[in-house]
């Protein structure tokens, strides 16, 4: 998580999940859920009501797992390294009354 992350769309959450990966070996164990519902937990416990986070764009994978996950596609950047730029999709979750329940 990183507070005060400012979003390159206009959302009005400026609490980013920086990085959650799970090695492919152990993909399809619950791993992921379990780690992104503790982030999403974080972000009830600590007031907030929404956080969001940048996927790469060509990862229709994490892209879908985020979105039946409760996130929304709210905008595209790019993601650059050196002279390349790599395309983005900005996802958005907005967190209940019950945290993350919903995740």
């Amino acid at each position: 998580m990183s507070s005060n992350s400012r979003a390159p769309v206009d959302i009005v959450s400026d609490l980013e999940i920086v990085t959650l990966y799970v090695q492919p070996r152990h993909h399809g164990r619950g791993i992921g859920r379990k780690l992104l519902k503790t982030g999403l937990q974080y972000c009830s416990d600590i007031g907030r009501a929404s956080t969001w986070l940048a996927v790469n764009a060509e990862n229709e994978k994490a892209t879908a797992f985020y979105i039946a996950s409760g996130f929304e596609k709210v905008g595209e950047t790019h993601f650059r390294i050196g002279d390349r730029a790599y395309p983005n999709n900005i996802l958005h979750f907005r967190l209940n009354r019950s945290g993350a329940d919903n995740a």
